[in-house]
């Protein structure tokens, strides 16, 4: 739905990141939103002001007709090339990591934000260890009338179980994509195996219940293996509650150089 290049911003004297969005795509997807008066998404990111939520300058209209928004140029890397490498810039700051991430996931909570999109994919680490959460192309204000279900936009690994049955959604659902990231930092796996079909992963999700963690990795510690599997709760209310009772768990664990 975007396109993203280095730049130079002249006024501001340095490299920026401008993020340029297809007005068709970015249309149709506010159009689900008719009449609510949902804020864009450079509204929503210009709003932010977070240490570990990417900075926004300003956002506007193209000569083409596309919104923009001009951001701060991130020198670092993804979370997910971390994992998919098993880099070893993650031994002994997976927990670091993680409690900046919920750091960041609270904050949007507590300014009634869903991001909706938690993955790996979107977060980056940068060359001074720390963690910015970025796209919020699919965050929607944490309000009654934009959260009644029946939309399963999302990447299709990281969607609550909720999300699939059209149920109403509330914070839970970030908090059960940041369980499944939190998977993928310690285990690099999935709570559920992958299926070439979005379908098949959603039957998968609705009908088995996550893999435990002793199941992936039987020598994992039993308290990482007790926050790990209960963050991807298939119920809502068996999850943590917040994203600050979630980093609480983590810093409580024996071990804190995973």
């Amino acid at each position: 739905m975007s396109k993203v290049y280095r730049a130079y911003d002249r006024e501001l004297g340095r490299i920026v990141c401008l993020k340029v969005l297809d007005k068709v795509k970015t249309a149709n997807f506010e159009a689900r939103f008719k009449g609510l008066n949902k804020p864009s998404e450079g509204e929503i990111c210009l709003s932010l002001r977070h240490d570990n939520i990417v900075r926004t300058y300003e956002h506007g209209i193209s000569t083409q007709g596309d919104p923009f928004l001009v951001m701060e140029w991130i020198e670092g890397l993804g979370l997910n090339y971390l994992i998919e490498t098993r880099s070893k810039q993650l031994n002994g700051n997976r927990i670091n990591y993680l409690c900046q991430l919920c750091d960041a996931v609270q904050y949007l909570h507590d300014n009634r934000w869903l991001h909706r999109d938690l993955c790996p994919r979107n977060v980056m680490i940068d060359n001074e260890g720390v963690l910015k959460l970025i796209d919020f192309g699919l965050t929607i204000p944490w309000k009654p009338e934009f959260c009644s279900g029946g939309n399963r936009t999302g990447t299709p690994d990281i969607l609550a179980p909720e999300i699939i049955r059209r149920r109403p959604i509330d914070n839970r659902v970030d908090l059960f994509a940041l369980g499944v990231t939190a998977y993928e930092i310690f285990l690099n796996q999935l709570p559920w195996e992958r299926s070439l079909s979005s379908e098949e992963t959603f039957r998968r999700r609705m009908n088995l219940p996550p893999r435990h963690p002793k199941e992936l990795k039987p020598d994992i510690e039993d308290d990482l293996a007790a926050v790990l599997f209960k963050s991807v709760a298939k119920e809502p209310q068996d999850r943590f509650s917040s994203a600050t009772a979630f980093k609480e768990a983590l810093l409580g664990l024996e071990r804190q150089d995973y």
